[in-house]
């Protein structure tokens, strides 16, 4: 071609050094990208300045008026300059760029922000006098008096004003304003300890729009508080705590129930020594805990803080901090799969309360009328003794539970009295009293009632059983006739073969082939026919995306899942109460029973309370 190239001038280019003014602006565009970005500077900042009260002030979004006030250490008259210097800080020393203990050490945010916008610092430490500085567009004024309580106080006014083409990239006031409220949701989360206020300014009026007040007692307390406040206390009521520890990596926090699962991933919130994170390993590994107890469709929703030794992880990857690297992503990985499970499973047939919730708001009933004289509920020995003496005399007990050839109806046929020493009502399930429908399991708790779907619970238990037996027993394998030969490149011969002795315990053999082939052996028995080249391109895909592969233990797992669901308790089967009893007592020691293998509920559990406002009994 005898066309230029239009990057490189026909004269020899000269090298030249930005000004200052320019680099801030830069920079500016990697620390800064929205509202946002510098409310998240802003408040963290605060924190680390030891605040216990932070209150931020936004207009139009934060592209107007940004006023983040702390309680903290204040700053010098004298340093107030400094603050606003490229690359100064006071969180670092710069001797060990990985023991990092703050939530800023970089030293970007105030001159980045003081490039792009009109920014005004007013502090005042303990003692001396207080003292403001500003910065419009990069141009730094003289430190002047000013009157302000212990603490800082920032104002940003005018955000990318220096930028108006930036301006153009920003989302409507409403959205802004919104993202400003998720950041300060995720840093209330990680300190449990601080007041946060958020507040709207609107012709002359603050309005307050989040608020989350300083929480007392141990760390977990706090958090619970804290995470209910924030999240909501149905987020509290369905989640369990985790705690777990492995390799220097220490975890704790809320995960969901599998029952009380999303529709999109926006109910996962994930910390690395306190600083909010979006990094695609630990969501990765957050998925792969839930992996056989939600449909591929929901996603979980879990409140996880991992701690460290900060030269374990890197949080220097990037200037927003929002991306971090482990040392041994391995380990943490094996921590949030190895905890969430251990933890999920101590909780065995729990199942959320906003399926109960569901189940009374899908009752219909007749207006409400006006309330006629009752009587007191009677006594549970009232109503015994009651139902005895109306309950008529048989001669011979009748069997209801036995099987008849009439067609499926809704008729209730009622269990004769177990005879025991503890009554089944104690149970957490209750005692079968009946079916409907040939599918749903009633029982009798003692707080209320029990619906049961036997096909679903049936197929969960059926599941963990054949999963046990794997375990003990192996995948078996099943030897190939003729080997299958696959061509790979030569780094991903390299990668299967250094997993080869984890995929074997799966079933699956392979062996080096010369050049950059590998020789497929073994395929997993249970899985039958195999397209082997498919199989290994999915897992070289997991293994280069997750440093780990679940591909062959997922598709065995479907197998078994599948298998499940055929040999379990068909829809339609009457059953007897021995049998829907010894049904209900398996689902109480048997883990993850509260739903079934494609994340719906096995059961749905009714308060005697909430039953009686059904019928306007309270």
């Amino acid at each position: 071609m005898n066309s230029p190239t239009r990057n490189i001038s026909a004269d020899r280019p000269q090298i030249r050094q930005l000004d200052e003014a320019a680099i801030n602006r830069i920079a500016a565009g990697e620390v800064v990208e929205r509202p946002a970005s510098a409310v998240k500077e802003l408040v963290e900042n605060a924190i680390d300045a030891g605040a216990r009260r932070i209150t931020v002030t936004i207009a139009d979004g934060g592209k107007t008026l940004i006023r983040v006030a702390d309680d903290g250490c204040g700053i010098p008259a004298s340093d107030l300059p400094l603050a606003l210097a490229r690359h100064a800080t006071s969180k670092i020393d710069g001797s060990d760029l990985l023991d990092i203990h703050t939530f800023g050490f970089r030293g970007e945010a105030l001159p980045s922000l003081g490039a792009v916008g009109r920014l005004r610092i007013t502090s005042r430490v303990a003692g001396e006098d207080a003292a403001e500085i500003s910065v419009t567009g990069g141009r730094m004024s003289e430190v002047k008096p000013a009157a302000l309580g212990p603490g800082t106080t920032v104002e940003l006014r005018d955000l990318f004003f220096a930028t108006p083409a930036r301006l153009k990239f920003l989302r409507t006031d409403r959205a802004e304003a919104q993202a400003v409220t998720d950041t300060i949701r995720r840093l209330a989360m990680t300190e449990p300890f601080v007041t946060f206020v958020l507040k709207q300014a609107r012709d002359g009026d603050d309005r307050e729009v989040f608020r989350a007040d300083a929480e007392q007692g141990d760390l977990f307390e706090a958090l619970s508080a804290r995470l209910s406040s924030v999240l909501g206390r149905d987020f509290i009521q369905n989640a369990i705590p985790v705690e777990a520890e492995r390799e220097g990596l220490h975890m704790t926090g809320f995960a969901g129930l599998p029952t009380y699962s999303r529709g999109a991933a926006v109910a996962q919130y994930l910390f690395v020594n306190g600083r909010p994170v979006r990094d695609r390993m630990l969501t990765g590994s957050l998925r792969a805990a839930y992996t056989d107890l939600l449909s591929r469709d929901r996603h979980p929703a879990a409140a996880l803080f991992l701690n460290c030794d900060p030269h374990l992880v890197d949080v220097n990857v990037h200037p927003a901090k929002s991306e971090v690297r482990f040392r041994d992503p391995g380990a943490a990985r094996g921590l949030i799969v190895s905890g969430l499970r251990h933890a999920l499973a101590e909780n065995g047939h729990r199942t959320s309360s906003t399926v109960s919730g569901a189940t009374l708001g899908a009752f219909t009933s007749e207006p409400a009328q006006p309330r006629v004289y009752q009587m007191d509920r009677p006594s549970r020995g009232a109503i015994s003794t009651a139902y005895t003496a109306q309950a008529p005399a048989f001669r011979e007990a009748p069997a209801v539970f036995e099987s008849f050839d009439a067609a499926p109806t809704a008729r209730v046929d009622h269990a004769p009295e177990p005879v025991a020493e503890v009554p089944l009502e104690s149970h957490p399930l209750g005692a079968a009293r009946g079916q409907v429908h040939e599918n749903y399991i009633i029982a009798q708790t003692e707080r209320g009632m029990v619906i049961v779907d036997q096909h679903a619970a049936h197929e969960r238990l059926v599941y963990e059983k054949l999963k046990r037996q794997m375990e003990q027993t192996g995948v078996a394998a099943q030897a190939l006739l003729i080997p299958e030969i696959v061509e790979l490149s030569s780094g991903d011969r390299a990668l299967l073969l250094d997993h080869a002795d984890a995929l074997s315990r799966f079933g699956l053999t392979l062996e080096p082939f010369g050049g950059n082939a590998v020789a497929v052996r073994e395929t997993p028995a249970i899985l039958g026919e195999v397209n082997a080249e498919a199989m290994l391109r999915d897992i070289l895909d997991e293994l280069d995306d997750e440093g780990d592969s679940g591909t062959l233990k997922a598709q065995v797992d479907a197998i078994l899942s599948r298998m499940a669901c055929h040999g379990s308790i068909r829809s339609g089967r009457r059953m007897r109460a021995e049998e829907m009893n010894a049904l209900l007592r398996e689902m109480e020691v048997t883990p993850h029973s509260g739903q079934c293998n494609h994340g719906r509920p096995t059961y749905v559990e009714l308060q005697l309370k909430d039953i009686e406002r059904l019928f306007g009994r309270t």
